[in-house]
This record gives C-alpha cells, structure tokens and sequence, in this order.
C-alpha cells in the first residue's frame, strides 16, 4: 500500500488548516510506521471518537483497512459513497484488501442505488475486483438503468461495461449488446463481447447517444444523486 499511502498523506498534508492538526497527522503517521497491536487499537479509537476530522477518520481507516481490521469497514463504506471521487479512491483500495465478507453487498447496494448513481464509479470498479457473487448482477443492474439516451454518468456505465468482460460471466451478454448500440459505450461493449466469446456486427449506433432502432434501451433513468 507504499504508493497509495503516500498519495493519502501528501492529499491530507494540503488540508490541514492548524498547528494541532499537524501535531494529530505527526501522530497518525506514527502509528502506520511502527504498525504495533496498540497503535491499531488507538487507530481504531479514532474511528468512533467524536469530533475528529474526517482526514484523521479516513487515514486510521485506510490503515487499518490495508492490514485486514475489520474494524476499519463502517468508516471505509462512508468514504466509498463519499462527495469526493479521491476519498471513495482510497476506500476502495483500502476495502480490497480488507478480506471482510460485508464488503461486496455494501459495494452493491451503493452501485445500484438510483440516487448515488453520481458516486457509483468506485463501487463499480471496487465489485470487479472482488469477483464476489453479487458482483455481476450488480454490475448488469446498473449498466441496465444506464442505457437511457443523454445519461450523464455514462462513465460509471462505461466502467460497468469493461468490468462486465473482465468478469468474463455470460449472463452480462443481453446488457452488452444493448450497450453496444451507445456511442460512447460501443467500443468497450464489443470488446467484452469478444471476452466473452460473442463476435458478431453490432448495430449501428443512434445518433446522440439514442439506442438504434429495434434495440434495448429501456433502462430506466437515474434520479438526482443526492
């Protein structure tokens, strides 16, 4: 996790605002280099101590998360469905190598949840990397309520497109020929296809992203991610 860690505190370094918030990430900096018994216990104080900030609360979880604590998934789960695309990043890394069972239906139930559709990308990104059962119906669902002309998170659909051929599960075959008639998805969707072992000429695609006639498009449309 050297890389990523790094990525983490050079990130929260940039947000600290006070000499006391540069003593407490000294202090959590600390604790993540000697990676004792009692400095995970400390960490995972902070997780539940009232008014710590949320970048003391994310790296105790980050670190605890990469060494398999489960007590770090609560925590961890809030940062994966968070505002900022770069803390549901380090969620996702940390809940990949958390080894907890919890973590695929959590990742499934914020990907087809139709008001966090906005905060989906990582979620998405995080079930093709566990490979778990809830994975591919997850990944088909969303795609399936993505593939209405104009969407505006084509890229979260886009993302389950690529995981669908990297899951290599023919169940995904009818949602990606539905996908492969989007522009902006046509590409990727014939690709997996091909993972699959489907070849074949799609159909053309409709001009501004509008399925082509006589092909799927009746997913439905997300709300206001809120």
């Amino acid at each position: 996790m050297e890389d990523e860690f790094h990525e983490l505190t050079d990130r929260v370094r940039a947000e600290l605002r006070s000499p006391q918030d540069l003593v407490a990430y000294e202090r959590l900096l600390g604790l993540a280099r000697k990676n004792t018994p009692a400095g995970r216990e400390e960490l995972a104080r902070m997780l539940i101590a009232v008014e710590r900030p949320l970048w003391a609360r994310e790296i105790a979880a980050f670190i605890l998360g990469c060494a398999g604590d489960k007590r770090a998934f609560e925590t961890l789960v809030l940062l994966l469905n968070y505002r900022e695309p770069v803390r549901c990043a380090t969620a996702a890394h940390a809940l990949g190598r958390l080894n907890d069972p919890r973590t695929a239906r959590a990742a499934a139930a914020l990907a087809t949840n139709p008001l966090r559709t906005a905060y989906a990308l990582h979620p998405v990104r995080l079930l093709v990397e566990l490979r778990a059962p809830q994975s591919v119906p997850a990944l088909i669902a969303t795609l399936e309520r993505l593939l209405t002309p104009h969407t505006p998170y084509w890229r979260v659909a886009l993302a389950c497109v690529e995981g669908l051929g990297a899951l290599g599960d023919k169940r995904a075959v009818p949602a990606l020929r539905a996908a492969a008639v989007h522009p902006r998805l046509a590409a990727a969707a014939a690709a997996s296809l091909a993972r699959l072992g489907v070849h074949e000429d799609p159909p053309a695609p409709a001009e501004d992203g509008a399925p082509a006639k006589g092909a799927r498009g009746d997913g439905s449309g997300t709300g206001p991610a809120g």
